[in-house]
């Protein structure tokens, strides 16, 4: 998308908002781009598998607990 500096200064923060992760916002003046903002990737919200790793240990497999849990849910 390409707007001019003084047309962008109206509403720069919804155009970015409105900018598709990735994609390129260019400021012109004169029609002479001046400058690019380029919207940022999305995040991932959880984080990735195994930063735990090597950090805990499970010393037993425990399933009594298991059956004691089901009969109190039923």
């Amino acid at each position: 998308m390409t707007v001019s500096v003084k047309d962008a200064q109206a509403d720069l923060l919804g155009l970015i908002r409105r900018l598709p992760p990735g994609d390129t916002l260019t400021l012109t003046d004169n029609d002479v781009p001046v400058a690019t903002v380029v919207a940022a990737p999305v995040t991932a919200l959880r984080p990735p598998p195994g930063l735990w790793k090597g950090k805990v240990v499970i010393l037993s497999d425990d399933d009594e607990h298991l059956k004691a849990f089901a009969e109190s849910a039923s």
